[in-house]
């Protein structure tokens, strides 16, 4: 892509992210308030002293100080810890005092602040009124009959009117407090009734209204009005700042033109409020800094907001420019990449601003201490899946995959034929599988070529008498090894072929012993060795026996995947992947390289990367040429993907110096392909299992309301995670693999119930003290062995998730956003896992169904 076609797609992109912070703009109007409001409720949590806990006098002083520019009178809720202070402090200020009495089950406490509320009353004549309790019967502290002593006994004693305050519907249902008191002060708070902003203050005024129609001659007072700033939303209540500021403003205007006697709640944020979920520590007009949140006239506009979008839309540019990077881009890739860049850039906006107006305490501090690091993984894995999909979808068709142009059958010249040694390791494989393979070799159209055939550490002659037969009738180009107690794994038996291959033999040819090979195999490939840069020809894998059952099926789609989609990609970078069988190596490429090492149990892999470190280059065609055997079942699945797993950690731990500047000849763009693939394979897996666990730990905490419940900035991303995995699977494999959609969905279950198997291999093999061990993969038919202990893990896993969603969603009485959101990943969460143990019950269902069938037929 040009310079000036970047420029042009980047900076349309950034100029939409704009217009979308200009649109979403939450500057308003509401009415203007010029005096002072009528009443302020005022609190802070009192902290420990040598007198016990106490809030401190020069704090209330400065608090009162502060409110008293903005209002009239404050509400306390107790009157001893340190409030006893507030009467003489508002006193001086000009302030009137509404006096609360503290009630709960502590009866010694109860006594002494209602004899220290009386006494302040009759001291103090700026006291106007006492309030026996604070929401006692809705907390179930007292019943109304003991509430009713109460305030009787106070009233009795009392220079001042007397009221009790609790939730409005309270005194609908209990006459008889109303009787009690002089006043009523009913709790009207549109946000825990779950009203829409566009109709909370209609609604609130309408409860005012029922309950002066219940009561038409007692003086109602609405105790508490107000509405958070930021927190959890209650059913279809959303705090916001904005909301916060314009719902006071117009509550403000109309009460007053109504002549209600209210009190705001409340004066100052109290950051320690949590026992009201995240919502508790942003009721206040001021902040816990005596800040005020909002003006009181004048437009509602927020001063920082168009410093986020700035921020939002820089971000999005500055991770826009590595689209550069990208070899070829389109228009179409640039567009989808940039746009996902400035996703990116407002989630980092949205987070600055979160900081900003939130109050971090113990549980923001651990989810966002947890969550940030691990999304900070995520993101890079999510843009290589976007990368991958948007280069199938809108990029340039592939342009490096290998040009088949096959001479014409027959001997050729020798100069055109170089010489290939096809060599096959086999560890006690099933002899008339390695004879198939055997025999589709010597039927291939190629002059000159030999096969070496090296059987390791398999005692039972049975097994590797017949190949010797064979191999001697096929005549000399035909070599049979047989070798007992070879050490080093698969690599050390094709070390063993080499040493038997011919001195001529220029190309080392590889396959497993299960393939049954195309004759045009060498006659197609062997002609790209003409190009003296070439080290390696790679083509793909593939299986002939995909239609034994459903879950086979499935397996053979979910590998065609890597074949069709990533490693034609990485092929366009020269980044492929070497998986050992269906490849062609120089052997001058192999002997610079140290030939096959042992100390990865993925020797192939490890081979390829070495090979081209050194510079060479790598081919790869999506032709297929070869078709082995799938993995007998499940378990051996899992087993093959385990290994290959721990593998490839175990080469990231021996190459990972090969990536440092100036220490290997691999260019900037395989570096990029080896690493976030490595990254986006078991790195993914390992973060998706990482967060489950961590998830399944805090799901008490969640439902329990024990502390914050992760913020949407956290669990939206692990959503979209997951749309662009799932979107990036669908449209890669109906774009480049032929497979019909149940067979699609198949593989993307295949694909998905191995992340415990991949995440845990990876982690083993990262351990310092991990030792290498290879595992045989069983092929072809047979019995299928118990699973039901190798997914144990994932049953478990699974079975935690789902539960722990269940609850969250059960215990979510209010509906909160957060909560529903938290759920969704967890069951999210639990797809791979599940998915395991599907496929292990439907692969025993098939069985049992399969024994079934042959018994009728034996009968028959």
């Amino acid at each position: 892509m040009s310079l000036g076609a970047f420029a042009a797609v980047v900076g349309l992109v950034a100029c939409m992210h704009i217009a979308f912070w200009a649109l979403k703009k939450p500057d308003t109007s509401a009415a203007s308030v010029e005096g002072k409001l009528p009443s302020v409720s005022y609190n802070r949590f009192a902290e420990p002293t040598p007198d016990g806990l106490r809030i401190p006098e020069a704090q209330i002083r400065t608090d009162l100080t502060e409110i008293a520019k903005h209002a009239m009178a404050v509400r306390t809720y107790a009157s001893t810890q340190g409030l006893e202070r507030v009467p003489e402090i508002a006193r001086e200020l000009g302030l009137t005092v509404t006096l609360g009495i503290w009630l709960d089950k502590d009866a010694a406490r109860n006594e002494r602040e209602i004899a220290t509320a009386l006494d302040l009353a009759r001291r103090y004549p700026n006291v106007t009124r006492l309030v026996v309790g604070n929401e006692t019967y809705l907390r179930h502290e007292h019943t109304a009959a003991e509430l009713v002593k109460i305030i009787r006994r106070v009233k009795r004693d009392s220079p001042v009117p007397v009221a009790t305050a609790d939730h409005w519907k309270t005194f609908i249902d209990h006459p008889e407090l109303v009787d009690a008191v002089d006043q009523v002060f009913a709790h009207i708070l549109p946000y825990w009734e779950g009203m829409p902003k566009e109709t909370a203050l209609e609604g609130s005024l309408a409860l005012y209204d029922q309950l002066r129609a219940a009561y038409p001659g007692k003086k109602i007072v609405i105790g508490e009005f107000g509405w958070p700033s930021a927190g959890h939303n209650s059913e279809q209540a959303v705090p916001d700042p904005i909301t916060q500021a314009v719902l006071l403003r117009n509550f403000v205007a109309r009460a007053n033109a109504r002549g209600i006697d209210y009190n705001i709640v409340e004066a100052i944020d109290q950051p320690q409020k949590l026992f009201e979920g995240n919502v508790g520590p942003y009721w206040g007009i001021f902040d816990s800094s005596l800040r005020p949140k909002f003006a009181w006239s004048g437009p509602l506009v927020d001063p920082d907001y168009w410093k986020a979008a700035s921020l939002a839309v820089l971000v999005g540019l500055l991770l826009s420019i590595t689209i550069l990077a990208l070899p070829g881009a389109t228009v179409g890739q640039a567009t989808l990449l940039a746009a996902a860049d400035h996703f990116v850039g407002h989630w980092c906006a949205s987070v600055l601003v979160y900081w900003h107006s939130h109050y971090f305490l113990h549980g923001e501090v651990i989810t966002f201490g947890i969550a940030l690091p691990l999304l900070g993984l995520l993101g890079p894995i999510v843009r290589s899946r976007l990368n991958e999909m948007a280069t199938v979808a809108l990029g340039r068709e592939p342009t490096r995959l290998l040009s088949i142009s096959s001479p014409a059958p027959g001997p050729g010249p020798a100069a055109n034929t170089p010489k290939v040694s096809i060599h096959i390791p086999a560890y006690r494989e099933p002899p008339e599988m390695l004879l198939h393979t055997i025999e589709s070799v010597a039927r291939l159209d190629y002059p000159n070529f030999e096969c070496v055939v090296v059987i390791n550490n398999t005692p039972d002659p049975a097994f590797w008498q017949p190949i010797e037969r064979r191999c001697r009738e096929l005549g000399p180009r035909f070599k049979f090894v047989y070798v007992e107690n070879l050490e080093g794994f698969k690599a050390a038996a094709l070390r063993l072929a080499m040493a038997e291959t011919a001195a001529d033999a220029e190309i080392i040819g590889v396959i497993d012993a299960d393939y049954v090979v195309d004759p045009q195999w060498l006659r197609d490939l062997v002609p790209g060795f003409a190009d003296p840069q070439v080290g390696l020809i790679q083509a793909p894998q593939d299986h002939r026996d995909g239609d034994r059952s459903h879950i086979h099926a499935a397996m053979n789609a979910e590998y065609a995947g890597f074949f069709d989609i990533g490693m034609v990609e990485r092929n366009e970078v020269n980044a492929i992947i070497v998986h050992g069988t269906m490849c062609l190596i120089r052997r001058t490429a192999m002997e610079a390289a140290g030939g096959w090492s042992s100390d990865t149990i993925c020797e192939d892999s490890d081979l390829g990367l070495t090979i081209m470190e050194l510079g060479w280059r790598a081919h790869y065609t999506n032709r297929r040429y070869g078709w082995g055997l799938l993995p007998q079942d499940y378990l051996a699945f899992k087993t093959q993907r385990a290994r290959w797993a721990g593998g490839a950690v175990q080469i990231v731990k021996k190459h990972w110096r090969q990536f440092l500047p100036g220490m290997s000849r691999l260019d900037r763009d395989q570096k990029r392909e080896f690493a976030f693939g490595w990254l986006n394979w078991f790195g993914a897996e390992i973060i998706a299992v990482a967060a489950a666990l961590l998830n399944l730990i805090w799901v008490p905490f969640v439902a329990f309301k024990i502390v914050a419940i992760p913020d949407p900035l956290l669990t939206l991303p692990i959503f979209s995670a997951f749309l662009v995995s799932l979107v990036h699977f669908v449209c890669s494999y109906r774009l480049r693999v032929a497979v019909p959609y149940r067979q699609m969905l198949g593989a993307m279950v295949v694909f998905m119930s191995v992340q415990w198997t991949v995440a845990s291999a990876a982690f083993q093999a990262a351990l310092p003290a991990s030792s290498n061990y290879f595992h045989r993969t069983r092929k072809g038919k047979g019995a299928v062995v118990g699973t039901r202990i190798m997914t144990m893990p994932e049953t478990v896993l699974g079975a935690l998730l789902v539960v722990g969603s269940i609850t969250i969603y059960a215990t979510n009485f209010y509906r909160v956003l957060e909560a529903d959101l938290f759920a969704t990943i967890l069951l999210i969460q639990s797809l791979p896992f599940l998915s395991a143990v599907a496929l292990v019950w439907l692969e025993r269902l098939g069985e049992a169904r399969s024994r079934r069938i042959a018994a009728v037929e034996l009968a028959a």
